[in-house]
């Protein structure tokens, strides 16, 4: 073999596995070798879990030797730290849940352990999600693998560094706003968010509940559609999961795109975009229209208030979801306190970091009497005029092409004392995310300083299929997803 085991991918092993080429033991064992040999540089971890893996594993080589192979059957794959995993530590990045063990595993947890999968352990992630550079965790920040000066994303930015780094095959993330796609396109991976409702939300610990999505953060365009087929489907755990059948995606790996118009918007060229992003995007967009498909510019009008309602949006929902946090049935309690209200002030004061703060007071604050009309019912009335600008491109076009992110990765510090700077990271994914519609970031160029650039795909709601198809044929036709940091390759 060329290649170490900790550096192959899901289909990649899914092969030698089931030719007994080698064993899920021995997989294990390589992941949790590369783990212990550089993570202390990158910290994409919080919790490892070695020895229920290498259980998983000995159980999965024995399923296996009796010809009982599932998707995932002896696959290691890594989870943020939001997904509930029964009996192991799920901290949300956060010392309010420093020392929470769930009594139950999330839905797609159970999916992959009942598929025969291995959970690795738990990835940093900035606090309860909130964030775009996981920096805002209790644990520390995650550093980029292809810089370690610089940050790798958010908020799901340890899963987006372990998979970059080869600590893990894949990873499960979840994206309120970008989270899965902007860390992966800082990080030169594929992240993929499906549409709000195809995968479960049953264990996850709820950030903004109408904007949350769990999804896949793999080395290639192949292992995410494995992953997304093992998890995705209808859970009646689950109030907003959808009855809609998902298709296999396994089944569109095609580098046909002949069929497809893609549309670009001209909204998301603004002035404030990296040259080098930009660059980087339209040859990518070029390559497409080489490759066959038919190329023509589109309008989302309104867009340039994503950003603004998504804010409110996401933080009134936060400022709801966060009020269980009161440090008397779980979680973190003051240890000092001379009343039941001075121990809820203290217990979250101390508790919960500055930005989780800020989203909270925020949130409350718009959802308070005489403002919720001004500020979050307008909010909302604008994610429906977004939807609608969605919702009416695709009637011209199959797909929508867009820069993933505005710069590639920038130097860690560099925006924690300007929140509307960070905010701005994600200014092409937050649209996506309040329509509800799937979207993916997979790798398209590298800037002079050897940084990864991500471009965007967004497709109809529960046209995962289209966006594997046009992905995997990118993928196929260059090189940029076989680039890796040359500090850790």
């Amino acid at each position: 073999m060329d290649k170490e085991l900790y550096q192959m991918t899901i289909h990649e092993t899914r092969r030698l596995l089931d030719k007994k080429e080698i064993c899920s033991k021995d997989l294990v064992s390589s992941i949790f070798e590369r783990i212990e040999s550089i993570d202390s540089r990158i910290n994409a971890y919080i919790t490892t879990a070695k020895d229920t893996a290498l259980k998983q594993a000995e159980a999965a080589d024995k399923k296996m030797a009796r010809g009982e192979t599932d998707l995932l059957t002896g696959i290691p794959v890594a989870v943020k730290d939001t997904l509930c995993t029964k009996n192991l530590r799920t901290t949300c990045a956060s010392k309010t849940l420093e020392k929470f063990i769930p009594p139950y595993d999330a839905t797609i947890i159970e999916k992959i352990k009942k598929q025969g999968g291995v959970i690795i352990g738990k990835t940093n992630m900035d606090e309860f999600s909130m964030g775009s550079s996981n920096e805002s965790s209790f644990f520390g920040r995650t550093s980029n693998p292809w810089d370690t000066k610089r940050v790798s994303g958010g908020s799901s930015g340890g899963s987006s560094a372990a998979v970059a780094a080869d600590e893990c095959l894949a990873a499960l993330g979840t994206d309120t706003g970008g989270s899965i796609r902007q860390p992966a396109s800082f990080c030169g991976i594929t992240g993929f968010k499906p549409t709000y409702s195809r995968v479960s939300r049953y264990g996850l610990i709820s950030y903004a509940s109408s904007l949350d999505q769990a999804g896949t953060i793999t080395k290639d365009v192949e292992d995410a559609a494995i992953l997304l087929d093992a998890i995705s489907g209808f859970d009646p755990k689950d109030a907003t999961s959808s009855k809609t059948e998902a298709v296999c995606l396994k089944n569109f790996l095609s580098k046909d795109i002949k069929d497809f118009t893609i549309g670009i918007p001209k909204e998301y060229f603004l002035e404030a975009i990296d040259s080098e992003v930009e660059n980087s995007v339209i040859d990518a967009v070029d390559k497409m229209k080489k490759m066959g498909a038919k190329i023509r510019e589109i309008s989302l009008p309104h867009t340039e208030y994503a950003i603004s309602a998504y804010y409110i949006i996401a933080s009134a929902e936060a400022s709801s979801n966060l009020a269980r946090y009161d440090g008397v049935k779980y979680g973190y309690r003051s240890r000092a306190y001379e009343s039941l209200k001075d121990m809820y002030k203290k217990s979250r004061s101390e508790g919960f970091g500055k930005e989780v703060k800020r989203r909270i007071l925020l949130g409350t604050y718009v959802l308070s009497a005489g403002y919720y009309d001004e500020y979050y019912k307008k909010a909302s009335k604008v994610r429906t005029l977004i939807f609608n600008d969605f919702k009416d491109a695709f009637k011209d076009c199959d797909l929508i092409v867009t820069p993933t992110a505005p710069t590639s990765a920038f130097m860690a510090g560099e925006k924690t004392h300007d929140p509307l700077s960070m905010y701005f990271s994600d200014i092409f994914t937050i649209p996506a995310s309040l329509a509800g519609i799937p979207a993916a970031s997979i790798p398209c160029g590298i800037t002079k300083k050897g940084l990864p650039i991500g471009i965007q795909i967004m497709g109809n709601l529960f046209k995962e299929e289209q966006i594997i198809s046009l992905a995997y044929a990118f993928e196929q036709n260059t090189q940029w997803h076989l680039n890796k940091p040359a500090v850790f390759s």
